[in-house]
């Protein structure tokens, strides 16, 4: 699943070619998605224009600005709410470029740029999001941006206390921090030398403070290499992330670590395998 390094990848690589840009088609060719897109889609988009992009935790958010035809028209009427899913990926390409199977979606903007979704497995979504984001339940109880000044190591320390569940599963609750998926959690926890099976409960906060410089360290290397590419993953220009060749740990298990040479371990944490060094790791 694309996790917050390649969704930021996503953003970065389409920005430039959608923001200020007029809508002047759309086009669904699978309305059918994990939330069915919605029926008056085309009707709010054409004629308007995409605003700034951003990102919240792995949803990107295009404000819709200008005047389509639906009822949401006016400045600033409201956003799409983009979800990747599973293998859902956004790419720019241009008026003539025929499209792939799987390729639900077109928003084909004035300059002959198309943003094209697509997404084998239809776990991602595309809806419109009228209010705030702070309005919408999908957004509203979400945690800080690891990479902003809201998330430090006292926050973990303290929203850990009294708690018994894995710190591995405790720092991908997406209401302690967002954005933390499974690959970055594992590289997190094994730049700062804690086995993901201890009760969060029971790490110290200096530890905590480790953690949390090891997550971002993690995020931005990975945002900086282009993100993850196991399977599916490609930027919206259609390249791969690079990040794979510095994982330590994570789809490593029964290697030998890169610093210690001991035979990886693999555990099942919260329904999600883990990778670890039962050396470096305590």
């Amino acid at each position: 699943m694309p996790e917050l390094p390649e969704v930021e990848t996503t953003r970065r690589g389409i920005a430039p070619h959608v923001e200020g840009r007029e809508i002047v088609e759309v086009i669904v060719r699978q309305p059918r998605l994990r939330v069915p897109v919605p029926g008056d889609f085309s009707e709010r988009l054409v004629g308007a224009r995409i605003g700034m992009l951003s990102r919240r935790a792995k949803y990107l958010l295009l404000p819709i600005e200008g005047e389509g035809e639906g009822e949401g028209e006016g400045e600033g009427a409201g956003s799409l709410i983009w979800h990747l899913g599973m293998s859902g990926s956004l790419r720019i390409a241009r008026l003539g470029d025929l499209p792939k199977t799987h390729d639900h979606i077109d928003l084909v903007f004035a300059d002959g740029a198309i943003l094209r979704y697509h997404d084998p497995r239809r776990f991602g979504f595309v809806d419109w999001l009228a209010g705030g984001a702070d309005c919408d339940p999908r957004l509203a109880n979400l945690g800080p941006e690891p990479l902003s000044e809201a998330f430090d190591g006292e926050r973990l320390y303290r929203l850990a206390q009294g708690r018994r569940i894995a710190v591995k599963p405790f720092l991908m609750d997406n209401a302690v921090v967002v954005g933390v998926g499974n690959i970055y959690a594992s590289e997190a926890l094994f730049l700062a030398g804690i086995d993901p099976r201890r009760a969060a409960g029971r790490i110290s906060r200096e530890r905590y403070e480790r953690l949390a410089v090891a997550v971002r360290e993690v995020l931005a290397a990975a945002i900086s290499q282009g993100g993850t590419t196991l399977r599916d993953f490609v930027s919206g220009t259609g390249e791969p992330g690079y990040f794979k060749q510095r994982l330590n740990v994570y789809g490593r298990h029964g290697q030998g670590c890169r610093r210690c040479n001991a035979e990886l371990r693999l555990v099942t944490l919260g329904q999600r395998a883990s990778v670890f060094c039962p050396t470096c790791q305590r």
